[in-house]
């Protein structure tokens, strides 16, 4: 058994899809670019810059542009058009009652993160919440390194879950362990990495933790 489990955020405790894809359609309009919503799921989780390039072909500097018209709409609006996954309160409930820490390690804007789970009544189920600074993003090594310093956890005894294949990269760069978030927003990117089981649920994956 683990003595701490390091989540993901978007994909792996709240679905944040609905609120991402339509703040990263709206940025897309700023070039005249047209975007269905369906196209657009993965940008969640992954680094902004990264996905501005990789699907659509912007420069460096067209994508940081991409990244501020998306926090027009993604900070007052798009951030609240999301929910924890369902079972996951209950999980982290279990894992605290069984011992085990908890810890957040996400690209995300620290205070996005931290302002999402005090909304829904979840900060206090983690033991250490680890995003990226306002300058840049974070890798998913630090962050996950990050969150083991401030929890004092061991990385031999250490999880990872995440939903993408820079979870399942971080992981391994980190020497941890991990298991993937199957029912979040990148599954065929978790099979072809095969770093990991995957849970394909929220109760598959408290059955790898606890079962």
């Amino acid at each position: 058994m683990y003595d701490t489990v390091l989540f993901d955020f978007d994909g792996t405790v709240f679905d944040t899809v609905e609120g991402i894809s339509k703040s990263v359609q709206y940025a897309l309009r700023k070039f005249g670019v047209e975007a269905e919503l369906k196209d657009l799921t993965c940008f969640a989780g992954p680094p902004l810059l990264d996905m501005f390039q990789e699907k659509f072909g912007f420069s460096a500097e067209q994508a940081q542009q991409a990244i501020l018209y998306f926090r027009e709409r993604y900070t007052p609006i798009g951030l609240y058009e999301s929910r924890p996954f369902p079972g996951i309160r209950e999980l982290l409930e279990q894992l605290r009652a069984a011992g085990i820490k908890t810890g957040i390690a996400t690209i995300k804007y620290q205070p996005m993160a931290e302002k999402l789970l005090e909304k829904s009544g979840l900060a206090s189920l983690f033991d250490a919440v680890c995003g990226s600074p306002a300058e840049r993003s974070l890798t998913k090594k630090e962050l996950a390194e990050a969150a083991m310093a401030k929890a004092g956890s061991d990385r031999r005894r250490t999880v990872l879950v995440g939903d993408t294949k820079y979870d399942a990269l971080g992981a391994r760069e980190a020497g941890l362990a991990f298991i993937g978030a199957g029912y979040g927003y990148a599954p065929q990117e978790l099979e072809a990495c095969g770093d990991g089981p995957i849970a394909w649920s929220v109760e598959e994956l408290e059955m790898l933790l606890l079962g």
